[in-house]
């Protein structure tokens, strides 16, 4: 019996140890997960600027052109994969890899330009071709490094190395719910339409300098690495918001076993003190 309690109180020290490192990352995650979703709130602007831009140059030129807007030269796919640096964080990666398996199940062969530790291991230990480990830490990246992966993306794909381009990433939708989520990013073929006014008249042509399609082509990658940043800044406040959650529930069950064990040590300690007395009292009477 006093080996069985001393086990258990051993086993109580423990748990509440591991409570206190859970309850530390949750504190954390909840005070960082504030300025992630600021950041991300505050790229929103900067993609509606642009997007209206790229969308006024291809709807307000009739003979406007750009390989951007154009299907690719092949069938090849490129996924920018955007996952986090390490674990603890629930189901957070999971989701997202699991998501993947299911959008590329019958794409055959695709490039990966994973970005976090975690999506660079998963897809290493797969086999899948990767473009480029320079980004594996999202911790690390910065808006510039946003502008420099832009750029490999539509330099890729002018080149003809892609002729599909897409990203995923997870989506904050709320505090308790993040969904992965996919999206094309080349070509940018629904911003070319014919668009017209309430009248049905073609809208105003606006003059560019040098011309629509030097500006629009300078614009995408601008665009593109706002969308990056945008994304890279909403999947952080969601892997944060996932690992809240996971140790916020880890907490609750440390407590909820602290409780069950302490009142099994209470109740074995009862049980041994009262065998004590009834021995003693047994010893009185012989």
């Amino acid at each position: 019996m006093a080996g069985s309690m001393k086990a258990v109180k051993l086993r109580i020290k423990s748990v509440q140890s591991t409570m206190q490192i859970t309850k530390a990352m949750q504190l954390v995650a909840a005070s960082k997960l504030r300025k992630a979703k600021e950041k991300a709130d505050l790229s929103k602007p900067y993609l509606e600027t642009t997007l209206a831009t790229l969308t006024d140059i291809a709807n307000g030129n009739t003979d406007f052109r750009s390989p951007y807007t154009q299907s690719g030269k092949n069938d090849k796919w490129l996924y920018v994969v955007i996952a986090g640096d390490r674990g603890l964080a629930g189901g957070y990666n999971s989701n997202l890899f699991k998501f993947m398996e299911s959008e590329t199940k019958d794409r055959g062969e695709y490039t990966v330009l994973p970005i976090g530790k975690k999506s660079v291991e998963y897809f290493k230990h797969r086999k899948v071709s990767l473009f480029t480990e320079e980004y594996a830490e999202v911790a690390k990246i910065t808006i510039s490094d946003c502008f420099q992966i832009a750029k490999l993306i539509c330099d890729a794909y002018r080149n003809g190395e892609f002729g599909h381009i897409y990203l995923c990433y997870t989506d904050f939708v709320s505090m308790l719910s993040q969904v992965p989520t996919a999206s094309s990013l080349l070509p940018l073929s629904d911003l070319k339409s014919e668009e017209k006014t309430d009248d049905g008249k073609a809208k105003d042509l606006i003059l560019y300098e040098p011309d629509s399609e030097t500006v629009f082509n300078a614009i995408v990658p601008e665009y593109l690495a706002g969308i990056m940043y945008s994304s890279i800044s909403i999947s952080y406040a969601s892997e944060l918001a996932a690992r809240r959650t996971a140790m916020e529930a880890a907490t609750d069950n440390a407590e909820e076993m602290i409780d069950t064990l302490s009142l099994y040590y209470n109740r074995a300690r009862q049980a041994s003190i009262t065998q004590e007395i009834t021995e003693i009292v047994a010893g009185a009477e012989s």
